[in-house]
């Protein structure tokens, strides 16, 4: 076992993230425990409650580098894409492929529960910036729309792309034939912004 002062705070928050994000890479988070985590890095699991203040705080960490990861690579698609409408499948592709290439902390995102607490400050400012980006361009896409219309496509389209992704992630749509997830996603959004 490591020893408290073998890594400064800061290294053993990255040692530990680092860590839950490689299991992740090839294991469900229901198959992890703090008890888990703290053997995988060599320490006691009371070290990683007096870094992280609970396990579902570790979790959190955890998901927030995951939407740091996905936010950076969204912002990459906008920016280089020839136009706002282009940009808008841009950002859903991307969405549907980052879930693709990691499944099992995509999952986590949406399987994390705060058990009643209230989300942290950081953690919320995350999920604000991924939303606004999506508002953002359905608000160039459509300039004479109000906020409140803006606000109800932006979710009847992520809640689109959203379902189509966890059918696509878990192989669930039940057809003879295999459906190409980002087909699906084209042909919402084409069909949205037709008639919106």
């Amino acid at each position: 076992m490591a020893r408290r002062n073998d890594h400064t705070r800061e290294e053993l928050i990255d040692l530990t993230l680092n860590t839950v994000r490689d299991y992740l890479a090839e294991h469900s988070h229901h198959n992890l425990s703090l008890r888990k985590v703290a053997n995988l890095i060599g320490y006691v699991p009371s070290t990683l409650v007096n870094v992280f203040g609970s396990y579902n705080l570790l979790l959190l960490h955890t998901v927030a580098r995951t939407l740091d990861e996905l936010s950076n690579e969204a912002r990459l698609v906008v920016e280089q894409a020839e136009g706002p409408e282009q940009a808008l499948y841009a950002l859903a592709y991307c969405y549907h492929d980052f879930a693709r290439q990691n499944p099992y902390r995509w999952q986590l995102i949406f399987e994390h529960n705060m058990n009643g607490d209230k989300l942290p400050e950081w953690q919320s400012q995350r999920i604000d910036s991924m939303t606004a980006m999506l508002e953002g361009l359905l608000s160039v896409i459509r300039p004479n729309y109000s906020a409140s219309q803006v606000l109800q496509a932006s979710r009847v389209l992520w809640s689109g792309v959203h379902g189509i992704t966890l059918l696509s992630v878990d192989d669930k749509f039940f057809a003879d034939e295999p459906i190409d997830g980002k087909e699906l996603i084209e042909n919402l959004l084409s069909n949205y912004l037709n008639s919106w």
